[in-house]
């Protein structure tokens, strides 16, 4: 019955996890029809329906909500602590979920992965690239790699970098409208405008310089988006002037796509950290993942780079 129980979790899990049987099956090594069944069993049994079912969409139902919020996080413990004991006490092993911006993942992390996997062998990093700010223990992943994450007591922040946003543009728009000698004169220039994933609103150009003096731009607006990738994108095709953190725009310049823009003035991000779980016990993949990431992002004079003005 236990193992029947445990099987059904699982599926079920993965299943709210992925947000589809196709993609838990995958996850699982198992069918679609396999998890489907598995899914209606554990329905059958707790005499409730889970999910919300359509050929097109796969939702949880109020029931569903209530009980992936209680078992998600214990069940992934319980999941790490045996993963433990098979494979050795405290030896790292098992897949490790771990959240990244797109950029910042693929430029700066990605390339450290090949050691890792080289050292831990048995641990498999599962990498979800998105610009978003994800709920770690909700959405199940064991380590997130980003900034801004509201920190609540089940979460610990280690700081790998402090970001400065800067002012970019291409050489070919700058080329056809003369650089601004200061702030004010952004005004008459186009802007790549960044809307704030969190709030929906427009981020606005505070800027300041060395000296502590601090200025409000306002260039004509001539393009908005919530994705800073796309912003640089823009902004190297010539399309205007953007407001970037520099660890998205550092390749960019240093492929002379992008140039600096009044590199006087900038303003402060909020720090590149790595979150993970602040529970007790954290599981060897995760702690040794998280002591290597630290070592190795020092190592690589990142930090610094980030910082740059």
């Amino acid at each position: 019955m236990l193992t029947e129980l445990s099987s059904y979790l699982d599926t079920f899990i993965a299943a709210a996890d992925e947000g589809s049987f196709s993609a838990a099956a995958r996850r699982l090594g198992l069918t679609p029809a396999a998890v489907s069944k598995s899914v209606g069993q554990l329905e059958a049994r707790l005499g409730v329906r889970l999910f919300q079912r359509s050929t097109r969409s796969l939702a949880l139902t109020t029931d569903g909500e209530r009980l992936y919020a209680q078992v998600r996080r214990p069940w992934s413990e319980i999941g790490d602590a045996l993963t433990d004991l098979r494979q050795g006490a405290g030896k790292p092993a098992g897949t490790l979920k771990v959240s990244l911006a797109h950029t910042v993942g693929r430029e700066y992390f990605v390339p450290m992965m090949g050691e890792f996997v080289r050292r831990y062998p048995d641990v498999v990093p599962d990498l979800y690239f998105d610009n978003r700010q994800v709920d770690l223990i909700a959405e199940g992943f064991d380590v997130a790699i980003g900034g801004g994450i509201e920190l609540t007591d089940a979460l610990v922040a280690r700081q790998l970098a402090t970001l400065r946003i800067v002012l970019v543009a291409s050489p070919a728009y700058l080329q056809a409208h003369p650089a601004p000698a200061e702030p004010l004169e952004l005004a008459r220039h186009c802007g790549l405008l960044r809307r704030q994933l969190s709030s929906g609103r427009l981020a606005p150009w505070t800027l300041k310089n060395e000296s502590g003096q601090e200025m409000l731009a306002s260039p004509r607006p001539v393009l908005v988006a919530d994705d800073p990738e796309a912003l640089a994108r823009a902004a190297s095709d010539g399309m205007g002037i953007a407001m970037l953190p520099l660890a998205h725009v550092l390749p960019l310049l240093e492929r002379g796509a992008l140039r600096r823009v009044l590199p006087d003035w900038y303003a402060d991000a909020l720090p590149l950290s790595i979150y993970y779980s602040s529970r007790k016990l954290v599981p060897a993949k995760v702690r040794v993942f998280v002591d290597y990431i630290l070592e190795e992002f020092r190592a690589s004079g990142h930090a610094a780079r980030f910082r740059q003005g």
